[in-house]
């Protein structure tokens, strides 16, 4: 009777203590289910293109999805439904400010409002101008130039020295390629004006600079659009020929004097016998 007493006290204690455990386990799970719920985030719909939109295309609905996008992270201007985007009745369609890829985020600066004309000037900085320059397929690196890119501008010209090439501009932003304004356009063309996106001052300095020789574009990578501009003193065609001829000196020509012989009258070389016998009045 005793040994039985002792087991089934025994087995009391272990399930009160399998019991005090469970509870452990039960309420540590219940508080970190609690603590991930808190945790994630709510989220919202938010409408992004479907596809790539260029500069100037109108926003219609099969260009449009939505994606989830945390509520707390949504910035201003943002789209939850088409219906403030897509035309009604005869409204002409809203159209694409800049150029914007699958997946970006629609915000009202990149759209116009219903029916306004989008031109290259709503893509420039306040203050800034759009200019064209002249180019071929030789100073437009043939043909790689294109909307978006960066280039330097340099200066071909010809003075009383002899040829002089000199960087006049850098870090210029390219707008427009003839009338290709698409930023998301890759394929090269071969051009007849490039317009790019200057300054005032700079503009008047590109002005000067194309009636005074011939302008090349440089292309520069993306990534240094934020490089300082570069201290780049110009070159001359005599600083890249090194001409080792040596050089010959002609010899001075000697003075003459004009002689009268009868009804002649002869120019003779002025040397010694002839300085004396001027000397003498002959």
């Amino acid at each position: 009777m005793r040994i039985r007493s002792l087991l089934i006290t025994m087995l009391g204690v272990a399930v009160a203590a399998g019991s005090v455990y469970a509870s452990r386990e039960f309420l540590a799970v219940e508080q970190a289910t609690a603590s991930a719920e808190r945790s994630t985030p709510a989220l919202v719909s938010v409408v992004v293109a479907g596809q790539e939109i260029p500069f100037g295309t109108t926003i219609e609905a099969h260009k449009l999805t939505t994606i989830q996008w945390p509520a707390e992270a949504v910035p201003s201007g943002v789209f939850t439904d088409y219906s403030v985007l897509i035309p009604k009745g005869d409204e002409e369609p809203r159209r694409a400010k800049r150029a914007m890829v699958k997946g970006e985020l629609i915000l009202a600066a990149k759209l116009s409002d219903f029916g306004e004309k989008v031109t290259i000037g709503q893509t420039l900085s306040p203050g800034n101008r759009a200019m064209a320059i002249s180019v071929n397929a030789t100073t437009s690196v043939g043909g790689f130039v294109t909307p978006g890119d960066f280039v330097d501008v340099v200066l071909t010209s010809r003075d009383k020295r002899g040829l002089r090439a000199v960087t006049i501009l850098q870090k210029i932003r390219v707008v427009g390629v003839d009338q290709q304004t698409d930023e998301l356009n890759e394929q090269a063309q071969v051009a007849r004006t490039v317009t790019v996106e200057v300054t005032p001052l700079q503009g008047q300095k590109l002005a000067l600079a194309q009636r005074a020789g011939t302008l090349s574009l440089t292309l520069r990578n993306i990534e240094s659009a934020d490089e300082e501009d570069q201290v780049l003193e110009s070159i001359r065609l005599s600083d890249i020929i090194q001409d080792d001829t040596p050089v010959v000196v002609a010899p001075a020509p000697k003075p003459t004097v004009k002689v009268r012989r009868g009804s002649a009258i002869e120019e003779v070389e002025l040397d010694g016998a002839t300085e004396e016998l001027r000397d003498n009045g002959s």
